[in-house]
């Protein structure tokens, strides 16, 4: 269940190239979007995300990477951030994306990104969290369903 304790998570994620409707594949391109709510103003907050094994984040300027799958279509599922945080720096790692916020007010924001789908596989990933660097007190978790890719 989710918990929330300083911090509450919401997580979103929308299709950008999909082979089948309502089933994840190898190749599929999803937009994933973190709401989070923050209960009091924070500094050093961190958004750690884990992504499904070999999965990769889109947008480091590699080769391979898409660049039109970051921004296309351009709706309210582009990938944008929205809010009063502003992220410090950004983690594209080989296990999850994670966003450094040097000061987190009191109230909403949500930030997206951009992410391919390599391996098929079964995928059961840990939670989602949201944390004060600082203040371990302050944190919010929100569970991954599992996920299976053909």
């Amino acid at each position: 269940a989710p918990f929330s304790a300083g911090f509450r998570i919401k997580k979103t994620w929308t299709p950008v190239v999909q082979k089948v409707a309502g089933k994840y594949n190898r190749g599929d391109v999803f937009r994933i979007n973190i709401d989070v709510d923050a209960q009091t103003d924070m500094s050093w907050v961190v958004v750690s995300d884990p992504i499904p094994a070999g999965s990769s984040v889109l947008g480091s300027g590699l080769g391979r990477d898409s660049e039109i799958a970051n921004t296309e279509p351009a709706s309210a599922s582009a990938e944008k951030d929205r809010g009063n945080a502003w992220p410090a720096y950004e983690e594209h790692s080989f296990e999850a994306y994670r966003s450094y916020f040097q000061y987190v007010p009191k109230g909403k924001f949500s930030l997206s990104y951009t992410v391919r789908l390599n391996n098929a596989g079964d995928f059961h990933l840990p939670a989602t969290r949201v944390e004060a660097m600082y203040a371990p007190e302050m944190f919010g978790e929100s569970p991954n369903a599992a996920l299976s890719v053909k």
